[in-house]
């Protein structure tokens, strides 16, 4: 079920007593409902960034709810979808800040192939009802995510946005990671979102680590 390069660190998850819970859980809501992202993309945000390669961790709460939407990275959705407002919100501080136009798309892959790993704090979600998932056991298997690149020697940054990521900044290492914290980028907090400059900060936070910087160009995709 996991990549190979979060086998070794996550692996033993999959064995625990509440990770079985979990799926048994799912699997009875994929069987009465729709159920989102897919079961191939459930992992998605690890696959496409693999494990030593992290250098930015973003931290959303649960996926797209609407059909077509989710694919297994927070904040992003599939090619053709309509950008939802609090990636317009994303997209928007980041043509204030670096100047880069806003692209046609709402496909984030690009950044997760950079080494930004756009993860849900759950990972499924029944059509139609958010937080539908909660509580059920993903939370214990996103935070031993995160406390596993909090362990790493190589050190990475977290982004928290919102009072909900928030809480999950004892999980990280502070002293080997840098932790950004701010308002989400929600309509409902968007004003306080709004010049908080995040690309910046990440930009000097990833360069103050020894990393190649992010390029945070989106291309067109002309859909």
């Amino acid at each position: 079920m996991l990549p190979d390069s979060w086998q070794a660190v996550l692996g033993e998850e999959l064995e625990k007593p509440y990770f079985q819970d979990l799926t048994e859980f799912v699997e009875k809501e994929r069987a009465e409902h729709k159920v989102f992202p897919p079961r191939e993309e459930v992992f998605a945000a690890l696959d496409a960034t693999p494990y030593d390669r992290v250098k930015v961790l973003v931290l959303g709460q649960d996926p797209y709810h609407g059909e077509g939407q989710a694919h297994g990275m927070c904040f992003s959705v599939r090619p053709g979808v309509k950008t939802p407002p609090s990636l317009r919100n994303i997209y928007k501080e980041m043509t204030d800040e670096l100047g880069l136009p806003v692209p046609d798309n709402g496909y984030l892959m690009p950044w997760a192939r950079q080494g930004v790993l756009l993860l849900n704090a759950v990972l499924t979600v029944r059509e139609s009802e958010a937080n539908s998932h909660k509580a059920k056991g993903w939370e214990k298997f996103t935070d031993a995510v995160i406390r596993a690149v909090s362990r790493r020697e190589d050190p990475a940054v977290f982004v928290l946005w919102g009072g909900y990521a928030r809480k999950k900044a004892p999980l990280i290492d502070t002293d080997r990671h840098i932790v950004i914290e701010g308002a989400h980028p929600s309509p409902l907090s968007v004003k306080l979102f709004r010049g908080s400059k995040p690309f910046t900060r990440m930009n000097e936070a990833i360069a103050a680590q020894g990393h190649p910087p992010v390029d945070w160009r989106i291309p067109d995709l002309g859909v």
